[in-house]
């Protein structure tokens, strides 16, 4: 194999092991990630990052998942051929009862959002995305960017979970002030340990 042939293919390697990088982190996140955040995470620069998103939408090709992309962010999304299928399984999700966590992480997010998923879990001791993802699916839940870090986001209770409770606002909630009150001293008390 000459050098160049060697080279090419030391190249060609390194895309593929890129675009399985690349695949690997929007699958973990779930959600649209910026293309700048996709270099810096990989340590690269945003040219082998569009070289490796070109790859991975090809070997996406044909598949059940596709690459979803705008000129500055990159998801995973399904494809248009499984939308049937998607939408069935929407409405199995819709149609099943909340549960216990679901029904927790509702309380929570009501008495102390807006809330970061991280917070969630420190409260629960357990990893709340699959359930957060329901209650943002049903629109019980939304998620808002975080003022005070563009790296994380803040769920809050949703208009449409207001109506569902009979309720106006937020401060309506059955012992919200005295909660409230009573959390926040506790996470003061927690601070100055």
């Amino acid at each position: 194999m000459s050098e160049c042939q060697n080279i090419k293919s030391v190249i060609l390697h390194t895309q593929m092991n890129l675009s399985a990088h690349i695949e690997a982190i929007l699958f973990w996140k779930a959600e649209p990630v910026p293309i700048k955040k996709l270099a810096q995470l990989l340590n690269t620069d945003i040219e082998s990052i569009k070289n490796g998103l070109i790859e991975l939408e090809n070997v996406l090709n044909g598949r059940g998942i596709i690459l979803v992309q705008t000129n500055n962010d990159a998801m995973l999304g399904t494809s248009k051929e499984m939308s049937s299928l998607i939408e069935q399984l929407t409405k199995d999700e819709l149609s099943r009862d909340l549960g216990k966590a679901g029904l927790e992480i509702l309380s929570i997010v009501l008495y102390q959002g807006p809330i970061s998923r991280a917070e969630i879990d420190y409260i629960r001791g357990v990893n709340s995305q699959f359930i957060l993802r329901a209650l943002l699916i049903r629109g019980l839940v939304e998620r808002v960017e975080n003022p005070m870090d563009a790296r994380s986001f803040l769920y809050n209770v949703t208009l449409d979970l207001l109506s569902h409770l009979g309720i106006s606002k937020i401060t309506d909630l059955p012992e919200f002030d005295k909660l409230r009150s009573n959390i926040n001293e506790y996470r003061k008390t927690e601070s100055n340990k």
